[in-house]
Protein backbone atom coordinates (compact mmCIF):
# COMPACT_ATOMS: atom_id res chain seq x y z
CA UNK A 1 0.00 0.00 0.00
CA UNK A 2 1.44 3.32 -1.07
CA UNK A 3 0.23 5.78 1.54
CA UNK A 4 1.34 8.70 -0.62
CA UNK A 5 -0.56 7.50 -3.70
CA UNK A 6 -3.22 10.21 -3.28
CA UNK A 7 -0.51 12.88 -3.09
CA UNK A 8 1.44 11.69 -6.13
CA UNK A 9 -1.44 10.77 -8.47
CA UNK A 10 -4.64 12.47 -9.54
CA UNK A 11 -7.87 10.85 -8.40
CA UNK A 12 -9.12 8.50 -11.13
CA UNK A 13 -12.69 8.86 -12.31
CA UNK A 14 -15.13 5.99 -12.29
CA UNK A 15 -18.56 5.54 -13.80
CA UNK A 16 -21.47 3.23 -13.10
CA UNK A 17 -20.26 0.94 -15.86
CA UNK A 18 -16.67 0.70 -14.58
CA UNK A 19 -15.36 -2.78 -14.02
CA UNK A 20 -13.78 -4.01 -10.81
CA UNK A 21 -10.32 -3.63 -12.35
CA UNK A 22 -11.09 -0.01 -13.27
CA UNK A 23 -12.37 0.70 -9.74
CA UNK A 24 -9.21 -0.63 -8.04
CA UNK A 25 -7.08 2.51 -8.60
CA UNK A 26 -9.97 4.67 -7.38
CA UNK A 27 -10.31 2.62 -4.19
CA UNK A 28 -6.54 2.70 -3.69
CA UNK A 29 -6.58 6.48 -4.05
CA UNK A 30 -9.50 6.80 -1.60
CA UNK A 31 -7.75 4.65 1.01
CA UNK A 32 -4.46 6.47 0.55
CA UNK A 33 -6.24 9.82 0.86
CA UNK A 34 -7.99 8.76 4.08
CA UNK A 35 -4.80 7.33 5.64
CA UNK A 36 -2.80 10.43 4.70
CA UNK A 37 -5.44 12.74 6.18
CA UNK A 38 -5.55 10.77 9.43
CA UNK A 39 -1.76 10.70 9.68
CA UNK A 40 -1.45 14.45 9.12
CA UNK A 41 -4.25 15.25 11.56
CA UNK A 42 -2.67 13.16 14.30
CA UNK A 43 0.77 14.71 13.83
CA UNK A 44 -0.25 18.38 13.68
CA UNK A 45 -0.57 20.21 16.99
CA UNK A 46 -4.21 21.08 17.79
CA UNK A 47 -3.42 24.78 18.14
CA UNK A 48 -2.24 24.83 14.53
CA UNK A 49 -4.93 22.48 13.23
CA UNK A 50 -7.72 24.87 14.25
CA UNK A 51 -6.26 27.61 12.00
CA UNK A 52 -6.33 25.42 8.89
CA UNK A 53 -9.60 24.72 7.10
CA UNK A 54 -10.79 21.13 7.21
CA UNK A 55 -10.45 19.28 3.90
CA UNK A 56 -11.47 15.87 2.60
CA UNK A 57 -8.61 15.80 0.10
CA UNK A 58 -5.01 15.43 1.27
CA UNK A 59 -3.65 17.58 -1.59
CA UNK A 60 -5.99 20.43 -0.64
CA UNK A 61 -5.06 20.07 3.05
CA UNK A 62 -1.33 20.22 2.32
CA UNK A 63 -1.83 23.25 0.08
CA UNK A 64 -3.87 25.01 2.80
CA UNK A 65 -1.19 24.28 5.41
CA UNK A 66 1.50 25.57 3.08
CA UNK A 67 -0.41 28.78 2.30
CA UNK A 68 -1.28 29.39 5.94
CA UNK A 69 2.22 29.17 7.35
CA UNK A 70 4.72 29.96 4.62
CA UNK A 71 4.29 33.73 4.85
CA UNK A 72 3.92 33.96 8.60
CA UNK A 73 7.34 32.55 9.54
CA UNK A 74 8.99 35.96 9.90
CA UNK A 75 6.01 37.46 11.69
CA UNK A 76 5.85 34.51 14.08
CA UNK A 77 9.56 34.70 14.80
CA UNK A 78 9.32 38.41 15.49
CA UNK A 79 6.33 37.93 17.78
CA UNK A 80 8.03 35.14 19.71
CA UNK A 81 11.21 37.16 20.14
CA UNK A 82 9.20 40.06 21.55
CA UNK A 83 7.29 37.76 23.93
CA UNK A 84 10.41 35.97 25.14
CA UNK A 85 12.37 39.17 25.66
CA UNK A 86 9.59 40.79 27.69
CA UNK A 87 8.82 37.70 29.79
CA UNK A 88 10.02 37.90 33.38
CA UNK A 89 9.74 35.58 36.36
CA UNK A 90 7.64 37.82 38.59
CA UNK A 91 4.86 35.53 39.75
CA UNK A 92 4.94 33.57 42.97
CA UNK A 93 3.94 30.44 41.03
CA UNK A 94 7.50 29.17 40.66
CA UNK A 95 10.13 28.39 38.09
CA UNK A 96 8.41 25.25 36.79
CA UNK A 97 5.25 27.14 35.84
CA UNK A 98 7.37 29.90 34.29
CA UNK A 99 9.19 27.37 32.10
CA UNK A 100 5.91 25.72 31.11
CA UNK A 101 4.49 29.14 30.21
CA UNK A 102 7.55 29.86 28.03
CA UNK A 103 7.15 26.48 26.34
CA UNK A 104 3.47 27.13 25.62
CA UNK A 105 4.10 30.60 24.13
CA UNK A 106 5.17 29.02 20.89
CA UNK A 107 1.78 27.30 20.47
CA UNK A 108 -0.39 30.33 21.26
Amino acid sequence: MNIDYAIRKDKPTITDTSTTAEKAPYEQCERSNWLSLMFIKTKIYYGIRCFVDQHDNVKALLKAIDEQFVTSDKALASTLIMKFSSLRLTDVSGVREHIMHMRDLRHN
